[in-house]
C-alpha cells in the first residue's frame, strides 16, 4: 500500500491548470518540519510537490494561500532530475487524494491583527441580543 500523510504550510500560493480534457488540477509545494535533535539548533524541513485534480484541486485553489496548514494524505512518488549545477536531485510528489485545511482565513487575519480582548465588550454583547444571566463575580472559580 502507497499512503502518505502529510501535515505542514504552503510554501508559496498553489497554481491551478486545465487538462486538454478539461480536468483541473492544482500544484502547490508543503514543507513538513522535522524534529529537532538536541544537538542542532536549525530547523530542518522536507519539500513535498503536491498535485490535486478536479473538485480537491478546485477547492484548494479557492481556499489555500501561502503559509496555510494543510494536512494531505495520497500516494507518494519519487522522481529524479538534474540539477542546474550538474548533480542529481530527487523530488517528492504527492497525488493528493484529499486534502485537508488546517488554518483558517480567521486564523490568518488573527496572526496579523493585534489581538483583541477574550471578553467582548458588555454593550457587544447586549447588541448581540444575550443577556449576562451570570456574573463573574459569582463563578467560585
Amino acid at each position: 500500500m502507497n499512503k502518505l500523510t502529510i501535515i505542514g504550510n504552503l510554501t508559496r500560493d498553489p497554481e491551478s491548470r486545465t487538462t486538454a480534457t478539461g480536468s483541473t488540477v492544482c500544484s502547490f509545494t508543503v514543507a513538513v518540519n522535522r524534529r529537532r535533535s538536541q544537538n542542532s539548533n536549525q530547523p530542518e524541513a522536507d519539500f513535498f510537490r503536491v498535485s490535486a485534480w478536479n473538485a480537491v484541486g478546485e477547492n484548494c485553489q479557492r481556499y489555500l494561500a501561502k503559509g496555510r496548514k494543510v494536512a494531505v494524505v495520497g500516494r507518494v512518488s519519487v522522481s529524479t532530475y538534474q540539477g542546474q549545477d550538474g548533480t542529481t536531485r530527487a523530488s517528492l510528489d504527492v497525488m493528493a487524494e484529499d486534502v485537508e485545511f488546517l488554518s483558517s482565513r480567521s486564523d490568518d487575519a488573527a496572526a496579523y491583527t493585534p489581538a483583541a480582548s477574550a471578553a467582548p465588550a458588555p454593550a457587544a454583547r447586549a447588541a448581540s441580543g444575550f443577556q449576562e444571566v451570570v456574573d463573574d463575580e459569582d463563578l467560585p472559580f
